[in-house]
């Protein structure tokens, strides 16, 4: 479930200092490959998680691409069908965006930040399962416009390392 996490130490020359530096290969990080990562040239600006287990990717142009975490898709189980957002509407901060609904049960997406769905990923209704072959990739929900930046920078937003350290305190409950 969990990537293997890579220490790199190295040795500042300037000031004599030892370094660690964390590489996490994380399940839970974005697929470098799918369109919420090559949707832009030089990537997203910032990808980040909720404790509800979903991510946003956002671009410089002001969208971003919101889906489920690897986490999630794994513990749902095959997805069997995806409620998707209606292009255009207005969601609020942790409204629901939609959901999925597997063998197992059924769970709600909520909305990241305040936004407008610009796209919703259509390819869900023919395929949910994509959902479980590739969540951080070309199973994105949806594509919104994010209506105020300054939320990503909201402390209910993690970073991978964040995340990841919040599933492993979980785990240990």
């Amino acid at each position: 479930m969990f990537g293997v996490a890579r220490a790199v130490v190295g040795r500042s020359s300037a000031a004599g200092v030892l370094r660690v530096f964390a590489r996490a290969q994380s399940s839970n990080a974005l697929t470098k490959t799918g369109l919420p990562f090559t949707y832009s040239g030089a990537g997203p600006s910032t990808v980040l998680y909720t404790s509800q287990h979903e991510w946003i990717a956002a671009h410089q142009d002001g969208t971003a691409f919101v889906g489920i975490t690897r986490y999630a898709a794994d513990a749902l189980g095959d997805a069997t069908y995806v409620e998707l957002p209606e292009t255009g509407s207005s969601l609020e901060k942790g409204e629901s965006l939609g959901s999925v609904e597997s063998v197992k049960s059924a769970s709600e997406i909520y909305q990241p930040v305040a936004g407008e769905v610009v796209e919703a990923n259509a390819a869900l209704e023919e395929a949910p399962q994509l959902i479980n072959k590739d969540p951080m990739g070309d199973g994105w929900i949806a594509k919104i416009r994010i209506g105020d930046a300054s939320e990503l920078q909201s402390a209910e937003l993690l970073t991978l390392e964040a995340y990841e350290r919040s599933l492993k305190e979980d785990q240990h409950e």
